[in-house]
């Protein structure tokens, strides 16, 4: 993510995004009632006379900004669509006052323009620059022949694989077993190179197969063997690479790692509810309750609730407080477990009644 251009008094700021975190991010800085500007494409009725034309419009790119109503961040897609009414375009071409979606591409500059950008939304934006292009960690988890990769992104845990091996078991006498034991590793070892800005890589999962590719690392891939660590499981697949967020292996390696922080954030929520501790809340109304007391230590909303009315200015009461704010990812089980408590939960810096 770039900032290319930025008039606090304006309340513009013009913004590059890169990667699909940066993406992520915006879904989640935009609010409904912003103002988003940018290049886009709209299908023109022609008036030329040719009927199919005329029929099917032409495609069109210009310049355009619309009030937005809504924001949707499709995941799968990697697809980022602002709808709104249109304020400003070629009007020989576009009615001022119609409605329009705007899809933020990557590498093309958007305007997003508040009344006020208040200071979460300037940390987050700031968090999305100094988190580039990086893919801070890889979670293999291996078993006999298959491996399922967790790759940690800003918005979550994006799955690759299974990647399928030809091993046979061992007790079955197959002489080409150690071969095709090889021709597996490098198949994984291709998948996690496609991978640019790696730091670490955890190899994970049951039984003893993490531990021989850690040792095939060391004597062929010398540069991964380096950032690599094993981290036991009990499980393989998705599961095990859930089992090693939950563990907090990622967020010892990079304390960078959004998802792995969220995570732990979560944990320690999780644990104060389970020891009935009385310095926390959660649920909609018990937590606005003791924002308002100026009891929050520390806010953690899922990042769906963020653009709901009034969001934007407890989160700022909260950090006009003192108190830190975290936007948890709804893409992830820790924010699964923030949704299932209301979306808003907090721990408090005393116990209220």
């Amino acid at each position: 993510m770039k900032i290319i251009n930025q008039n606090t008094k304006e309340g513009l700021i013009e913004i590059v995004p890169e990667t699909l975190d940066d993406l992520w991010h915006l879904s989640h800085i935009v609010e409904v009632g912003d103002n988003a500007s940018s290049k886009t494409t709209r299908r023109i009725q022609d008036n030329t006379g040719d009927k199919l034309r005329s029929d099917r419009g032409v495609k069109k790119t210009f310049y355009l900004g619309l009030d937005i109503e809504s924001i949707s961040f499709q995941l799968f897609t990697g697809k980022l669509r602002l709808t709104g009414v249109i304020t400003r375009g070629p009007e020989d071409l576009i009615p001022l006052g119609s409605h329009h979606t705007l899809e933020v591409k990557l590498n093309t500059p958007i305007t997003i323009k508040k009344e006020r950008w208040p200071k979460w939304a300037i940390n987050r934006l700031n968090q999305a620059i100094d988190a580039s292009k990086k893919l801070s960690a890889i979670i293999v988890v291996l078993e006999d022949d298959t491996a399922t990769l967790g790759l940690m992104r800003q918005f979550g845990i994006e799955y690759y694989g299974p990647i399928k091996g030809n091993v046979s078991g061992k007790r079955i006498v197959d002489k080409n077993r150690q071969k095709n034991i090889i021709q597996f590793y490098e198949k994984v070892v291709e998948a996690v190179v496609k991978f640019d800005s790696i730091q670490n890589i955890v190899l994970a999962g049951p039984g003893f197969v993490k531990s021989d590719f850690y040792d095939y690392l060391k004597e062929k891939h010398k540069d991964l063997a380096k950032m690599s660590v094993i981290e036991p499981t009990g499980s393989g697949g998705r599961v095990g690479i859930i089992e090693v967020l939950k563990k907090g292996t990622v967020e010892k390696l990079t304390a960078e790692n959004r998802v792995a922080i969220e995570m732990g954030a979560i944990n320690r929520l999780l644990e104060e509810i389970g020891r009935n501790s009385s310095k926390i809340a959660y649920g909609m109304k018990e937590v606005k309750d003791a924002i308002n007391m100026g009891a929050v230590g520390e806010l953690l909303i899922l990042d769906v609730k963020v653009a709901d009315d009034n969001m934007g200015d407890l989160m700022d009461m909260v950090e006009n407080m003192k108190g830190n704010v975290m936007v948890i990812s709804s893409e992830h089980e820790g924010g699964k477990q923030l949704e299932s408590l209301g979306g808003m939960a907090a721990i408090l810096r005393y116990q209220i009644t």
